[in-house]
């Protein structure tokens, strides 16, 4: 197949341009197999009959109309199926947001961070392309975000994937925690062997042995024929244990003596077999807690434990819950056949004001069923509909002090948010509405991450 197509567009007429275009060029390039991608620049529009390319980055200075520069380079490549723009600029929050309501896909803002830059090139490109076919099995380019919190656990990714040793991967329910263990694994050198899931949780503990250890002919009534268990399966690649902490105490004993010794006998055998299977285990709760109320045994925790990923909670990543919000619109809506789909400015202030308690899991499926139900191009806040239920649900079984926690940020965001929609973004005048200090509001609104030229 041929390569990909990747022009970038460099509209900065300043003395640095040319070395921006060549560090954008030689990170793309770097960033993908010979032969996959071919990478041109130029400091202006090329003319109809240049060859079409699958993705341009566009670097635009502010006084240029960029809503009118991303129309004409969709309108001049209309058999593409998506000119993907990602534009590196300096735009109010205002604006950023009218651009991607007139179609960009996405933009970063300087200076260039390689570790954002990759993958949001690689997620850009058509599926088509062998680029991108290449890391269809959820690499780095299937961990969106920005937000420094996130980027510090991506950036461990590649030096975890070096090595052999076994992952503890920690985070709330809906974090993307398995997202991060393909990650690691393809990124390793057994990503040509296989991933192998296992849901701890959801066996009974006489089950759980025959699952992963397998079974030899005889080894119960039914035990017709021998049969492999996952270690058998994930020879060579990596074994994924889900809820690694609802594992009773008797199979914590067996999984601690196969990573102790690497063997393990499958039911009935009379010989160990050996297993070269990397483990990388998940938990939504805090094995050292568990460790200390002795539902968790302390020598399997510390050799699960070697390596750690903690993956932070939506509700600390709010610079991503929009860069989410768009993938998912983008990737929903192309899988539906809609792709024009867009976020009005009030459904934009909406998911910034909701707290995530299910995290991105739950964004993701927000934005899935409003592209499935929506009967409009520009989704609006009445399509946007929040599980308010589960919420309060969560709420309750939490402690007090989270619950407290959560409740107070819930009501500040949106309390915040509603201010600054009937102020037009003025935080002045939105401060002396609410009677309150310039600056002490200014402080709110940093701290939820909000950005008030949004709501002008």
């Amino acid at each position: 197949m041929s390569p990909a197509q990747i022009l970038i567009l460099d509209l900065h007429h300043d003395p640095c341009v040319g070395g921006n275009c060549g560090h954008l060029r030689g990170l793309i390039e770097k960033a993908f197999l010979t032969g996959t991608v071919r990478v041109t620049a130029t400091a202006q529009i090329p003319d109809s009959a240049s060859a079409e390319p699958d993705l341009v980055v566009l670097r635009s200075p502010a006084a240029l109309p960029l809503a009118q520069i991303v129309n004409s380079l969709r309108d001049r490549w209309k058999s593409a199926s998506a000119v993907a723009v990602l534009c590196h600029w300096s735009q109010t929050a205002g604006e950023l947001l009218d651009s991607l309501l007139h179609g960009l896909d996405d933009f970063f803002c300087c200076p260039i961070r390689d570790i954002e830059l990759i993958p949001r090139v690689r997620r850009l490109l058509p599926s088509e392309n062998p680029s991108s076919a290449a890391h269809t099995r959820l690499r780095l380019d299937t961990l969106v975000g920005e937000s420094d919190c996130f980027l510090a656990v991506v950036a461990k990714v590649p030096l975890v994937a070096k090595s052999d040793a076994t992952v503890l991967i920690g985070g709330e329910t809906g974090t993307g925690k398995e997202l991060f263990a393909r990650a690691v694994h393809y990124n390793g050198a057994r990503r040509s062997n296989p991933f192998i899931p296992l849901n701890c949780g959801a066996l009974p503990d006489h089950l759980f042995e025959n699952e992963l250890f397998g079974h030899a002919r005889g080894a119960y009534t039914d035990a017709s024929w021998a049969e492999p268990g996952l270690l058998a399966e994930a020879e060579g690649g990596s074994l994924f244990l889900d809820e690694v902490d609802t594992m009773t105490h008797s199979a914590q004993a067996k999984l601690l003596r196969f990573l102790q010794d690497r063997e393990y006998k499958p039911l009935g055998a009379s010989k160990s077999l050996t297993a070269n299977v990397r483990v990388i285990a998940e938990t939504n709760t805090d094995l050292r807690e568990r460790v200390k109320a002795r539902l968790f045994r302390e020598d399997l925790f510390h050799r699960l434990n070697i390596l750690a990923l903690e993956v932070p909670p939506l509700h600390k990543r709010k610079a991503d819950i929009l860069i989410l919000a768009n993938y998912f619109l983008n990737r929903y809506g192309t899988q539906y056949g809609r792709s024009k789909l867009t976020f009005s400015r009030a459904v934009l202030s909406k998911l910034m004001s909701y707290g995530w308690p299910g995290n991105v899991r739950e964004l993701e499926s927000v934005v899935h069923r409003a592209v499935v139900l929506a009967s409009v191009d520009i989704l609006q806040p009445n399509n946007i509909e929040l599980p308010v239920a589960i919420q309060a649900e969560e709420t309750e079984t939490s402690s007090l002090q989270i619950a407290k926690t959560r409740v107070i940020e819930e009501f500040e965001r949106s309390y915040l948010s509603n201010l600054l929609g009937q102020n037009n973004g003025n935080v002045s005048q939105a401060a002396r509405a609410a009677g309150k200090d310039r600056r002490a509001l200014q402080r709110m609104i940093r701290k939820h991450g909000i950005e008030p030229p949004a709501f002008r």
